[in-house]
């Protein structure tokens, strides 16, 4: 993927208990990392979660790709980065984390939502609409 398409970009630490009896990051906290992320864009992009529910909009994840490719360990920094595009209704969030210290991929991953409006499926036009600029 291009470094321009990128259009977020978060930095977090690993946590010592997000560690496995491995010593690395457990595979399921990339899944939090991705999903704080997308939040923390949400939030910059002045359409917050809480802005969304308030309105009726639900968010729902429908498929998670994850590739890990490099391991995280306890201290490591990550830049978790992200770019958006819409295909039909769906929202796919394409991810990257990187380690920030030795600048190697640790996952990819593509993450697709689709949108519940007042409970049920909607072609999303609200969210796309909020966050045309970043489409």
């Amino acid at each position: 993927m291009a470094q321009e398409k990128y259009i977020f970009m978060l930095e977090m630490k690993v946590r010592d208990y997000e560690i496995d009896s491995e010593g690395i990051v457990n595979n399921a906290n990339y899944l939090h990392y991705l999903e704080h992320t997308r939040h923390e864009f949400c939030n910059m992009a002045g359409f917050s979660f809480r802005k969304m529910q308030e309105n009726g909009i639900d968010p729902v994840l429908n498929r998670i790709e994850v590739d890990y490719k490099t391991p995280l360990r306890s201290g490591d920094v990550m830049l978790s980065k992200l770019w958006v595009e819409m295909k039909g209704v769906r929202f796919i969030f394409h991810q990257e984390i990187y380690n920030k210290m030795t600048g190697e991929l640790s996952i990819k991953a593509l993450v697709s939502c689709v949108c519940l409006e007042g409970g049920k499926l909607s072609r999303g036009e609200v969210l796309a609409e909020a966050f045309k600029q970043y489409l």
